[in-house]
């Protein structure tokens, strides 16, 4: 039986976790680890058929409010 796990899937996780914190604990190498770790996460998710839905989305929204 083999298992498998999507990098992005994973990350989203960690992430997860990480947000979960309180804010008075985090340092500022831990911000930044987060912030690095949700911006990848951005990328990856932009490839996807799921990025490519919310992007219009968001263009849609843009363009309504025109």
């Amino acid at each position: 039986m083999h298992y498998t796990i999507s990098a992005t899937a994973l990350l989203a996780v960690i992430i997860f976790l990480r947000l979960r914190r309180r804010t008075e604990a985090r340092s500022r190498n831990d911000e930044t680890v987060t912030v690095l770790s949700a911006a990848t996460l951005g990328i990856l998710i932009a490839a996807t058929p799921l990025g490519e839905a919310v992007l219009q989305l968001v263009n849609a929204a843009t363009n309504a409010t025109h």
